[in-house]
């Protein structure tokens, strides 16, 4: 069967799972859970790859709402990355049931591809990409050593292939003073909460004076038990965010100052603790990107090759593409106006426009993976750009 042909049939084959990847994706939307609490997402994903043939792991490189499902052997071995978190509060906000139900999907009908051509496919349950880093956790302990290529999708207001994020790390903050009566002996205070106030002062004068793509925000997490207290105690966490992993380190340390002199200025003592992980700019591979982009019009969704630049935010999909060839397409469900991370995006993750995205999600990855696997030059043209990139050198885009 040549890879067109193939490529037919499996469109068929995400079609008559197109049921079952509905009734996942809004199961997942309708119970969301937050980060490394996912075990009912987990275990729907995990029986729905079981009952199409692959291995299941669950539990995988020690994170309990993580799974790994693997089908076929040999190389090349191609990732699908599935995010099944919630954000609090909000659930479904990033949509990222979308994005589990497509990985689950266009595994299930590459199974054909792996069936003609050889190679796997690895099906990569990964928690906690709003706040937890689990991608980075799961790398560290060696989840994506034997992987070859990764991709996922993303739902978003913009058709794009190419996708620009900022290197960004969590801080969190603590301050420590005096508690006193604050009517009637306010003098024997040292005021924690002041100490923060202070801090974000700082951090809004600061902000003038970054470069534009960079971001600083956070909450205070506590601001002290009652009115007549003076707050013995204060904490917050903020997140740090900027073009590059240089970048960023450079305003990390313009950051803490924020806080030491609001320590030094309000006599409150400091603690502070930045994250291990650190979620690193995404390095997208463009052949990978324009496969994909090809498959995509094939079903009759247009997509940009690249976007604005102004349209960013942060992924621990950005550590994986450092380490092998990656691609994070945005699709489409919502108006331009809408914002990720708002109740409006919660409803456009279970709207009819989700659902397409979904399929065709599902679809277009599953014919990429027929490009990899039934023609090796294209797999080995895919990790050469990867080094070239990782190298420094300069691409053309016009060339591929």
């Amino acid at each position: 069967m040549t890879a067109q042909n193939l490529k037919q049939q499996i469109i068929g084959e995400v079609e008559s799972n197109r049921r079952q990847l509905i009734e996942l994706s809004h199961k997942i939307h309708s119970h969301p859970e937050v980060g490394f609490k996912e075990s009912k997402a987990a275990s729907w994903l995990s029986n729905y790859l079981s009952e199409n043939g692959f291995t299941i792991e669950k539990g995988c490189y020690g994170l309990t709402t993580a799974f790994c499902a693997n089908y076929g052997s040999g190389k090349p071995a191609i990732g699908i990355i599935s995010e099944y978190d919630a954000l609090p509060g909000i659930g479904h906000a990033c949509g990222h049931n979308i994005i589990a139900a497509s990985a689950a999907g266009a595994a299930a009908a590459a199974r054909l591809a792996v069936d003609q051509f050889g190679g796997s496919i690895l099906v990569i349950g990964t928690p906690a990409e709003e706040a937890g880093g689990g991608k980075i956790i799961m790398a560290e302990r060696g989840a994506f050593t034997d992987v070859d290529i990764a991709m996922m999708i993303h739902p978003g207001v913009h058709d794009t292939v190419i996708i620009h994020t900022l290197a960004s790390q969590v801080l969190e903050v603590e301050f420590t003073g005096k508690a006193a009566h604050a009517a009637a002996r306010p003098e024997e205070g040292i005021n924690a909460l002041e100490a923060l106030l202070q801090s974000f002062t700082a951090i809004n004068s600061l902000r003038q004076h970054i470069r534009d793509q960079s971001r600083i925000h956070g909450i205070i997490t506590d601001g002290g038990q009652a009115a007549n207290i003076v707050p013995e105690h204060s904490a917050a966490t903020f997140i740090v965010r900027a073009e590059s992993d240089r970048y960023l380190n450079e305003l990390k340390h313009k950051v803490l100052r924020c806080f030491t002199g609001a320590a030094m200025a309000s006599g409150a003592h400091l603690e502070y603790r930045w994250h291990e992980q650190y979620y690193a700019t995404m390095q997208n591979n463009l052949i990978l990107a324009r496969l994909f982009q090809k498959n995509m019009a094939s079903l009759g969704r247009k997509m940009k090759f690249s976007t604005n630049k102004n349209m960013v935010f942060s992924t621990d999909m950005g550590n994986i593409s450092q380490m092998i060839p990656s691609i994070h397409p945005m699709l489409a469900i919502a108006r331009e106006d809408i914002s990720l991370h708002s109740s409006e995006f919660v409803s456009a993750a279970a709207s009819e426009e989700g659902i397409r995205a979904v399929i065709e999600g599902a679809t277009a990855m599953s014919l990429t993976i027929v490009d990899l696997l039934s023609d090796p030059s294209t797999t080995n043209k895919v990790k050469e750009q990867f080094h070239k990139t990782k190298r420094g050198a300069k691409i053309d885009r016009k060339q591929i």
